[in-house]
């Protein structure tokens, strides 16, 4: 690590122009009093006092002990900085990537604070993955110590090469993403790869072999590539839950994971109990002498990483507010490539440009919770009136008196995303044929009508990529529960959506939707073992800061408090 970070040096200041948030040290009793908010309740052992305080309350401590005097815990980014208040790097050319530094002026101002200590991660990161990603000499001595599979070569390789300004080269251990399930899924997996490879220093490569990442997103990473050329990784094959080279048969074996040139991570929704000790202290320091673990994943695994004591500290310190871990992660790391931000400024242009106020209502249909189309219209209908999201119609003989003000009318944009017609036709129809109590002016439109989802369909993927960063330009969000098209679309909005609850026997229940109490999204199938006692466990009562999911109980999901 310390050889590492030589190598990396250090980074100038970034040009930020935030509001900055002070903590000050106005008393030691409020400083307790708001890291006990903030960070939740576990405690560890202080080793200069022998007493035990919160983790959190450390880290405010130190922060407000530091030699710089006051310390910015965290900034509220100027609406006007193209870089969002430093967390993306000025480092690109504006043409490669048209949606970088643009799309960020079609959302609604981000209220979410971040930490500078994000920022400096963040370009600490970069620096690694230009050092470490394919096309380096570090890059190759790895595969090739990789390709060699015992333990003596990767051994004989942990020095091997020299470092271009003269010293030992550190080398470089990688984390390699496998796709798995929809598009959504694939966003949040990444994200959660993404935030584990920041804490533990590995560089993420994601595994494209399959072509359907293809002109889907921006390169994130100035300088570098985050995609594995095809060809080139040995390990291949079908991962999955019977891997002889996984995490959970190798600790079922009984055999030490340290000195394994590689090892599998299955953190798909059927993963066993050997599998969840991913997510316990003693395994993560076991895998620190890992060099390249390769994961798949179809969960946003992030609330996992929270429970995980080692990286409790360093956590508080990158997101002050744990609620908005996607929102500054997503906005970092997915970018539409050209051909896609084409789809959405097409669309916006045409649809959402004009409008006073921009609504986005994302349907989705499961199989495992069935309801007929009338049904679920007419729970949309009811979601989005009673809340106030589209104005309630009114009796033909009363459009006159509505459309007195019609001068004077706000217009509505509604942008319905779903694999079928059916809502937003009924819904354009509704407003075309009726008026309605407020006298505002409602247009309905849809932007694709895909009608079936194929995994790993890149045209189909660049669609609803689009439509997804579409929503996040919405000012009011509808989603469906459980949906991580819905989950993708809120976190990068920056809002709580309004959501639709789940069928009740196969009928729309009494409460049509709900305001979501995070914008951060659910992790669905947690580990829900308990690593000291070694048995099962609930993640959703063991720290303060995350709890069960509202739409999908089972799950947790990261709260402010």
């Amino acid at each position: 690590m310390a050889a590492r970070s030589q190598q990396l040096g250090s980074r100038s200041k970034l040009p930020m122009r935030p509001t900055t948030v002070l903590l000050t040290t106005a008393s030691a009793a409020a400083v307790l009093l708001m890291a006990a908010v903030l960070f939740g309740s576990r405690w560890t052992p202080s080793s200069d006092t022998e007493t035990w305080v919160s983790a959190g309350v450390r880290v405010v401590m130190n922060a407000v002990s530091s030699d710089q005097g006051t310390v910015p815990l965290a900034t509220v980014p100027d609406p006007s900085d193209r870089l969002l208040g430093g967390l993306l790097s000025p480092d690109f050319d504006d043409r490669s990537c048209l949606s970088r530094y643009r799309a960020g002026r079609y959302r609604r101002t981000s209220t979410h604070a971040l930490s500078p200590h994000l920022v400096s991660a963040l370009r600490r990161y970069e620096s690694l993955h230009r050092l470490c990603a394919p096309g380096t000499p570090a890059y190759a001595r790895a595969l090739e110590r990789l390709r060699a599979s015992s333990p003596n070569a990767t051994a004989a390789g942990d020095n091997a090469g020299d470092d271009p300004s003269g010293g030992a080269a550190a080398p470089c251990d990688y984390l390699v993403w496998t796709p798995d399930a929809g598009l959504g899924n694939r966003i949040l997996s990444i994200t959660a790869g993404f935030l584990y490879g920041l804490l533990t220093d590995r560089v993420l490569l994601l595994n494209g072999s399959r072509g359907d990442l293809d002109d889907l997103f921006c390169e994130p990473f100035p300088g570098s590539t985050w995609i594995l050329p095809q060809g080139e990784f040995p390990v291949r094959g079908k991962l999955g839950i019977d891997t002889f080279q996984s995490l959970g048969n190798t600790l079922a074996r009984g055999e030490p994971l340290a000195g394994r040139p590689w090892v599998y991570v299955h953190l798909v929704h059927n993963y066993l109990t050997q599998d969840r000790r991913f997510f316990c202290d003693d395994v993560q320091g076991e895998l620190r002498r890992v060099r390249w673990l390769v994961f798949k994943a179809d969960n946003y695994f992030v609330p996992g990483l929270f429970l995980i004591p080692r990286y409790e500290r360093e956590l508080a310190r990158l997101f002050p507010r744990r609620d908005a871990v996607f929102h500054h992660l997503g906005r970092y790391l997915f970018h539409p490539s050209n051909t896609v931000w084409g789809m959405v400024t097409r669309y916006h242009g045409s649809y959402f440009a004009m409008a006073d106020e921009r609504v986005g209502i994302q349907v989705r249909m499961f199989k495992w919770a069935p309801i007929s189309i009338d049904d679920f219209y007419g729970q949309i209908l009811k979601c989005t009136h009673r809340e106030n999201i589209l104005p309630a119609t009114v009796a033909a003989a009363s459009r006159a008196a509505a459309n007195t003000s019609a001068a004077a009318a706000k217009h509505k944009a509604v942008a319905v995303v779903s694999l079928h017609g059916e809502y937003s036709d009924r819904l354009r129809d509704l407003y075309h044929e009726h008026g309605n109590a407020a006298g505002e002016a409602v247009s309905v439109f849809q932007p694709t009508h895909l009608g079936a989802q194929h995994f790993g369909d890149t045209q189909q993927n660049q669609k609803a990529f689009a439509e997804m960063m579409l929503l996040s330009f919405s000012d009011v969000v509808v989603t469906t529960c459980v949906s991580t098209f819905g989950y993708v679309s809120q976190g990068l909005a920056g809002l709580r959506p309004w959501v639709l609850t789940p069928p009740d026997h196969g009928k729309a229940p009494d409460t049509p939707c709900r305001l979501a109490p995070t914008i951060e999204p659910c992790f669905h199938r947690p580990p829900h073992y308990n690593c000291r006692a070694k048995a099962r466990g609930d993640s959703g009562r063991t720290v303060q800061y995350i709890r069960h999911c509202e739409d999908f109980p089972d799950g947790v999901q990261l709260l402010e408090s």
